[in-house]
């Protein structure tokens, strides 16, 4: 690395004395350093230290390319930190970072907890819903926190939720001389709204987490009843193979109830909606589910709208196709894309079945009957019966 400018140092509580030779010699030789008030306080940057504008904004240091430079974070940079934000805007020979143990490592090892078996999660400036898809009768979750008011709104949040009995540790000032660390009981937390934590973390105590599987109630939907029903839904997912990173085109999305879902297993998914009123129930799930930074939604209609998004790996069209929109969509797709398409309607039968002779694939013809009352007795009442093709696109095509 040739002579870097910028120096990225994490700090902890116990300031100079706790940083690294190379840490102590950037310090000493940056014409300005950066940082939080607090980091600023601990590494006694003086006259030569630069708050963090409000809002959040690092140009400041990049103004400083070619001049001595540190940034100070808490622990470890890279880890919900500054580091990577600069790296992203910095050649690789522009920059050093010196890390220090991070704040999940610190409550990790206050705790006895196997730091690779915990879920680490900076909720600073991002809703308490981003739990959600990790709330699980036992689970070990560390957080980093705002300030003091954020944990009491958090075991409040839990508690609504279900989770009141979970243990509930607050931890301030970890690794310094006024290090605390207080148990308590999520349903009891009084707490300090003034105090300065750095973390809260807990084990969950409930029963109400969401299924691992594919599938989840249609109660669990905001919808006007335009949903892929939890049966068809869990096939629809199947043939669709989510996976971490991949992204989803959900065209004519209704309730977006497959996105959430192609979202909660850790891809992102952009839900193609005419209707504004179902859009906003799209959205509104994608919040309720802590997916809103997992799922777009884009307003129109399909496959007009669809040349400026990014390429998908998976298609799911829930209704609405015809041979236009078809013929739309296809050539958007690349190699080895998934898609899978539903039909009720005797036309969109036939053309999935046309589809099919033509592109392979596979078809299947589904059919469900639920138990209802019938008199003073019960029978099965079908539901109407449902088409789905599911195909991969090939080198050919």
């Amino acid at each position: 690395m040739d002579s870097p400018w910028l120096t990225i140092v994490g700090i902890g509580e116990d300031g100079l004395s706790g940083l690294s030779e190379a840490s102590r010699k950037a310090l000493a030789e940056a014409a300005t350093i950066f940082g939080g008030e607090r980091h600023l306080a601990l590494a006694h940057a003086g006259d030569r230290g630069r708050p963090w504008p409000v809002p959040f904004d690092v140009d400041g240091v990049l103004e400083c390319r070619g001049h001595a430079t540190v940034v100070l974070a808490s622990g470890d940079p890279f880890w919900h930190g500054v580091g990577s934000i600069l790296a992203e805007r910095l050649n690789s020979g522009e920059w050093i970072a010196h890390s220090a143990p991070s704040t999940f490592s610190l409550v990790a090892s206050r705790l006895g907890w196997r730091l690779e078996s915990v879920i680490c999660l900076g909720l600073h400036a991002a809703p308490f819903e981003g739990l959600v898809p990790h709330l699980a009768h036992g689970e070990k979750i560390i957080c980093l926190l705002r300030d003091g008011s954020a944990a009491i709104d958090l075991a409040t949040w839990l508690t609504a939720r279900g989770w009141d009995a979970s243990q509930l540790w607050t931890l301030t000032a970890l690794g310094g001389p006024r290090e605390s660390i207080t148990q308590h009981r999520a349903d009891s937390y009084a707490g300090d709204p003034t105090a300065a934590l750095v973390a809260v973390a807990f084990e969950a105590r409930g029963s109400n987490g969401l299924p691992r599987s594919s599938g989840l109630s249609d109660a669990s939907f905001v919808h006007d009843g335009q949903i892929t029903k939890r049966p068809m839904r869990a096939l629809a997912l199947s043939g669709l193979g989510p996976r971490p990173g991949e992204r989803l085109w959900d065209i004519g999305a209704g309730s977006g109830s497959i996105s959430i879902e192609w979202a909660l297993h850790g891809g992102t998914a952009v839900a193609i909606e005419t209707r504004g009123d179902r859009a906003a129930n799209i959205r509104k799930n994608a919040e309720t589910f802590g997916l809103i930074h997992r799922v777009t939604v884009v307003e129109g209609t399909a496959p007009n709208i669809l040349s400026n998004l990014p390429t998908p790996h998976a298609v799911f069209i829930g209704g609405g196709l015809d041979a236009a929109m078809f013929d739309g969509i296809w050539p958007l797709l690349p190699k080895g894309t998934r898609l899978v398409a539903h039909a009720v309607t005797l036309e969109t039968e036939a053309l999935l079945s046309e589809l099919q002779q033509r592109h392979g694939g596979e078809l299947m013809r589904i059919e469900i009957a639920h138990a209802a009352p019938l008199g003073r007795y019960r029978a099965f009442e079908p539901a109407r019966p449902v088409v789905q093709w599911s195909v991969v696109k090939g080198d050919d095509e």
